[in-house]
């Protein structure tokens, strides 16, 4: 029930981050490298806690939930194959950092 969740909290974070900047495309706001892609590192980190020992997982469907918003948004999948690139670069991070936090919330021992 975590993916679908997540899945769908991703896409309407995004949708919020085009709605709110005007631009088709998440990563076209001029805010994007200064707001919106490191709070939704802070997101990964979060719920890779949540995810524990599969906390990467978090990072990849936060990333690649930019997808089906430049889809809606833009109408067209003419430029399909640059934004999936562009959304395996930027899931480097997301990954890691939602993978590190994942794996101490699985080795965390309460007191």
């Amino acid at each position: 029930m975590k993916i679908p969740v997540l899945l769908v909290s991703g896409v309407l974070s995004w949708l919020f981050v085009s709605w709110v900047t005007g631009a088709a495309e998440p990563w076209d706001a001029d805010a994007y490298w200064r707001l919106w892609y490191p709070a939704s590192l802070g997101l990964a980190a979060l719920t890779g806690a949540a995810f524990k020992t599969r906390g990467w997982m978090a990072g990849v469907i936060l990333t690649f939930a930019q997808l089906p918003v430049i889809w809606l948004n833009a109408g067209t999948i003419s430029l399909w194959v640059i934004g999936l690139a562009m959304s395996c670069v930027l899931a480097v991070p997301a990954v890691a950092i939602s993978a590190f936090t994942g794996w101490f919330a699985a080795r965390s021992r309460p007191l």
